[in-house]
């Protein structure tokens, strides 16, 4: 292991103390994901340890024995909490965070890939009952996909292809409900002792009586019935031969023989009877050992034949991947408006990059009809939304930002707030994960603290299902403030500063720059308020220097597509000097020096 580690350039003692931890854990913990990070390149093992021990560690607080299921969902949030605030100075006092914090910047992986997957175990500390497989596919997706697409992510980033098609979560969906399955059933001991059966209705219903023998640890017919019932189902699940077409063999081969010891897995629940109520349920050690032996050797042969090199370690904040730009044939053009209207041309010079919008009016433009004010917010969403996103798409817009609540917005009444985020949640979220043919991707600026937790959770599994979309990108400030969001910058420089990793006198603009909610996107080239209003409220403080402003006195659900156009026309027409003086002119009376040329 001390070469391994050596090879992927860990070499501060501490951070070797915390991966060797990471290992220890996961190989006693789960000895057959242990066996398949072998398979992954030697430079790459330390990272996945780190991940699975952290996923392991939330996994273990939400699945805890001890304590009412609130004090589970508590802990799992004080123990998220603590890791998004160590992810910003890099470090922690526990082990698997340390490592886990070390994984994400030297790989530079997307930080809100992991709160999704801690998300999704946040439903099991709280105890969801799911009525369905597509329910419990969808819960139990989240997480899988975590891992898996972090996973992929360190093979590409060390320089090993991954097919685009295989990013997506749907095509491997129901491998992934295969894998989770298996898991499932070898554990189904473990959660018989917290009372959980975590299983859809739909198929015990299938076997009357069996989550009542379940629940008494009896071996009956029934149970016997349904275990071999999911037994075969799982077989099928996992038996997606095609995914392994056109990857690179080291990742091929790791896939097959996961795929080999899941199927041995459910082999020996199959064959272990009424045992799988006592203990957890593994192959024996001989069984793996014959399907690892040559899976390892033919890895190492793949690996050999194409040497990875681990990057450096990267200081400073986590940022996310940057968004890569990719042709625009591979993006659908979203409808045309209903009155035909067209973009105006705007020569690539003079098109802003990132279009800034405050949403004002929604609740006056009701009031003035004599109807409740959060049915403004629902018109404004279902309609001014969504064909304003199609026509920044269609003109060719990189960037929208759409203020949706701030935080002095708290102030307003409770029933109005509430319309306000199921709108967001119903209407808006989902509005976008379903504009994938037309390449929009959603992301959230802004703090998920007072937000309802099923809306922060569809935040993020929209920005995970988005992520890695090529057109649009839509950004979402939902809670947020652009001084609390300066604060909060300033906040995370001053705790980076007390241990060290920045100095006072030498920081820069770049440097809180980087400390922002979403640093990789561009500063604002045009704000656009609509409602009346002259002011820009608190939005986009720093991106926001040097916007352009353009005021219209529509309300917002009054507003489409046409009104966008004619900001950005307006913008096009006008010159931006950052703070440059204007090239002196001649003039009739006085010709032109040669220094008033220049």
């Amino acid at each position: 292991m001390a070469d391994i580690l050596s090879l992927a350039a860990i070499d501060d003692p501490v951070l070797r103390a915390a991966y060797r931890h990471c290992r220890s854990k996961v190989r006693q913990r789960d000895p057959v994901e242990y066996s398949i990070m072998q398979l992954m390149p030697p430079v790459l093992r330390p990272a996945c340890w780190a991940m699975w021990a952290a996923f392991s560690a939330a996994d273990d607080i939400a699945d805890a024995a001890e304590g009412p299921l609130g004090d589970r969902a508590a802990r799992l949030d004080a123990w998220t909490a603590a890791l998004g605030s160590e992810l910003l100075v890099g470090h922690s006092a526990d082990p698997v965070r340390h490592a886990l914090i070390d994984t994400v910047r030297r790989w530079r992986l997307d930080a809100a890939q992991l709160q999704l997957s801690f998300a999704a175990l946040k439903d099991d500390a709280r105890g969801r009952h799911l009525e369905t497989w597509r329910e419990w596919s969808a819960r139990v997706g989240d997480s899988n996909f975590s891992w898996a697409s972090l996973s992929m992510t360190l093979l590409s980033r060390a320089g090993v292809p991954v097919p685009i098609w295989l990013r997506r979560k749907d095509t491997y969906q129901r491998y992934l409900d295969g894998l989770y399955l298996t898991d499932t059933l070898t554990d189904l001991s473990q959660d018989l002792a917290r009372g959980d059966i975590s299983l859809p209705a739909e198929v015990l219903d299938l076997f009357p009586q069996a989550a009542d023998h379940l629940r008494e640890r009896r071996w009956s017919p029934a149970v016997s019935d349904l275990v071999t019932h999911l037994t075969q189902q799982a077989h099928r699940w996992l038996n997606q031969l095609d995914l392994t077409g056109a990857l690179h063999p080291g990742p091929a081969e790791m896939l097959r023989t996961a795929t080999r010891l899941f199927h041995a897995r459910l082999d020996a629940v199959h064959e272990a009877g009424p045992v799988v109520l006592s203990r957890p349920v593994l192959p024996t050690w001989r069984m793996r050992w014959q399907i690892l032996a040559p899976a390892q050797a033919r890895a190492a042969l793949a690996w050999r034949l194409a040497p990875l090199s681990p990057p450096p370690r990267r200081s400073g904040p986590v940022r996310p991947v940057p968004h890569q730009a990719r042709s625009p044939l591979s993006v659908q053009p979203p409808p045309a408006h209903p009155s035909g209207a067209r973009p105006p041309s705007i020569p690539a010079d003079h098109m802003p990059r990132h279009v800034a919008v405050i949403m004002d009016g929604n609740g006056r433009w009701a009031t003035s009809r004599n109807l409740p004010r959060h049915q403004g917010h629902q018109v404004g969403a279902d309609s001014a939304v969504r064909d304003v996103i199609h026509g920044a798409a269609e003109i060719g817009l990189n960037y929208l930002t759409l203020y949706a609540f701030s935080t002095e917005n708290w102030k307003r009444d409770t029933q109005e707030i509430t319309y306000l985020f199921e709108n967001v949640r119903d209407q808006l979220c989902s509005d976008i994960v379903n504009q994938e043919r037309h390449g929009i991707r959603l992301r959230w600026a802004g703090r998920n603290e007072g937000l309802p937790e099923d809306l922060v959770e569809e935040l993020l599994r929209a920005e995970s299902t988005t992520r890695h979309r090529t057109g649009l990108t839509v950004t979402l400030c939902l809670n947020y403030g652009g001084r609390a969001e300066l604060t909060q910058a300033a906040a995370q420089l001053a705790r980076a500063a007390t241990v060290g990793d920045v100095h006072p006198d030498h920081l820069s603009e770049d440097d809180l720059a980087s400390h922002l909610l979403l640093p990789d996107t561009p500063d604002v080239d045009l704000i656009w308020r609509t409602g009346g209003e002259h002011r820009i409220s608190n939005f986009l403080l720093w991106q926001s220097a040097y916007a352009e402003l353009h005021f219209t006195e529509k309300y917002w659900p009054d507003v489409d597509r046409r009104d966008l156009w004619l900001a950005i026309s307006d913008y096009a027409q006008r010159e931006r000097r950052y703070g440059t003086a204007p090239p002196p002119t001649s003039s009739p009376d006085r010709p032109a020096t040669q220094d008033s040329a220049q």
